[in-house]
């Protein structure tokens, strides 16, 4: 199961990227830039706190908080400019992913 759940985390948050990416125009350069953040700091978060050796749901939200958080603030770095607004989305829309995401194989 933890296999699966790292997987399908991984697959909402590709989701969210390229729905973000579409959504804007980005290039491809964008494109790699965010998946690396989003997808480096999440799964450095989740080793760091054992959600997948230890699930629970205080460390899927400490995860989610902090990955996004770092995630967001590494993009900021490199763009040169904060964007409330993004954060926002990025919270709102990487969370309802990962949940859907998760929910699916129970979907049946």
């Amino acid at each position: 199961m933890t296999r699966r759940t790292a997987i399908a985390d991984g697959a909402a948050l590709v989701a969210f990227t390229i729905v973000g990416v579409l959504t804007h125009g980005s290039s491809v350069t964008e494109l790699a830039r965010d998946l690396l953040a989003f997808l480096g700091c999440w799964f450095a978060v989740a080793f760091a706190l054992r959600l997948y050796a230890r699930p629970s749901r205080l460390r899927l939200l400490a995860t989610w908080w902090i990955g996004i958080t770092a995630a967001v603030l590494i993009r900021a770095a490199i763009v040169g400019h904060w964007a409330g607004d993004f954060y926002g989305v990025a919270l709102a829309f990487t969370l309802l992913f990962v949940l859907a995401a998760r929910a699916v194989p129970y979907a049946r």
